[in-house]
């Protein structure tokens, strides 16, 4: 029965990472595994080895997985019938050392897709910088595929990259083929759901855990580099016409995003479509079905398609990215 769904909010799921750190014990209330880098904390997770519960109320303990499954229409709305598992895959990234250089195939090059998976287009909101703070995004203009595999035998990789040096609020989009890494940063991620990565140079590092280098994938990088993907720097936010109090920073086939921040009153979600709710900064309530439901720093809440639009009360400021997913007409299965 479709009113059994609510907002809904989920448990993270901590990854570790050998470039990972222990900053996101700022960000999240749940505590972090003791003494191990923490990169990743995954907070909305609909992969078989990693499927995000519910954290409150009576579907408590269920996975984004058999939800999908038993309340297909009531979660997806208008884009039901186009994918069998939730599109979208969101995560907090700690990146206390430089992540290793990578790219990611693009939903065509199924050449380099496991079976059931999708290529990988993602973005970035950065939340906290630090001394060493590293963005690369893209190539340098003019770099060949010679020029990349020249540049993996002598070890100088980061030299054919675009770099800047990112502050607190910039948005970055790294379409699919775009060679990147970053460092020194607590950053958003929201990209397509998929885990598929292709390692093009990982600084000569051993896993602490392994004592080895970790594997590189190159000749599967270099065949998915898009040589177009050049010097990405941030995006530059417009104001929304559609979300009150919000800019707009994403707009692609594959997710929406705006950064709301309001100390009034404020609506959130749309009617007939999945929204994600994440929380940076503050707290606040919305009433759905004369309940009330919270969202506070570093939680995330999605709001099911039948739940629609509420209005958001914030107890002072407060800052939300909002994530949508576009119309999926013609876009194939995942």
């Amino acid at each position: 029965m479709s009113e059994e769904l609510y907002p809904l909010k989920f448990e993270p799921i901590y990854q570790y990472r050998l470039w990972g750190g222990r900053r996101l014990a700022h960000l999240l209330s749940k505590p972090l595994p003791k003494d191990e880098p923490v990169g990743e904390a995954w907070l909305l997770s609909d992969r078989k080895d990693h499927a995000s519960k519910v954290t409150d109320g009576s579907l408590k303990g269920k996975t984004i997985t058999e939800l999908m499954q038993k309340y297909p229409m009531e979660i997806m709305g208008k884009n039901r019938g186009h994918v069998e598992r939730f599109p979208l895959l969101l995560k907090f990234l700690d990146c206390h050392e430089v992540l290793s250089v990578q790219v990611h195939p693009s939903d065509d090059q199924t050449d380099y897709i496991p079976k059931g998976d999708t290529g990988k287009t993602e973005a970035w909101v950065v939340l906290e910088t630090a001394d060493d703070s590293i963005i690369y995004s893209g190539l340098k203009k003019g770099t060949t595929k010679e020029d990349v595999i020249a540049a993996i035998k002598n070890n100088s990789v980061s030299e054919k990259l675009h770099r800047f040096i990112p502050k607190i609020d910039d948005a970055v989009f790294i379409q699919s083929g775009t060679v990147h890494t970053l460092g020194g940063a607590v950053v958003f991620e929201v990209q397509e759901n998929s885990d598929v990565t292709f390692r093009l140079y990982d600084w000569d590092r051993k896993d602490p855990k392994t004592g080895k280098l970790r594997e590189l994938q190159v000749e599967k990088a270099i065949a998915c580099i898009d040589y177009n993907q050049v010097e990405i720097g941030p995006i530059i936010p417009v104001k929304s016409a559609e979300v009150e109090n919000a800019e707009l920073l994403f707009d692609n086939e594959h997710f929406k995003l705006w950064r709301i921040e309001s100390e009034k009153q404020v609506a959130v979600g749309f009617k007939d479509e999945p929204v994600i709710l994440v929380c940076i900064k503050g707290s606040g309530i919305m009433n759905y079905q004369n309940k009330d439901y919270s969202i506070s720093k570093g939680e995330v809440m999605l709001l099911p398609a039948i739940v629609g639009q509420l209005e958001l009360r914030p107890n002072s400021k407060i800052r939300l990215l909002q994530i949508a997913i576009p119309n999926m007409n013609g876009i194939r299965k995942s």
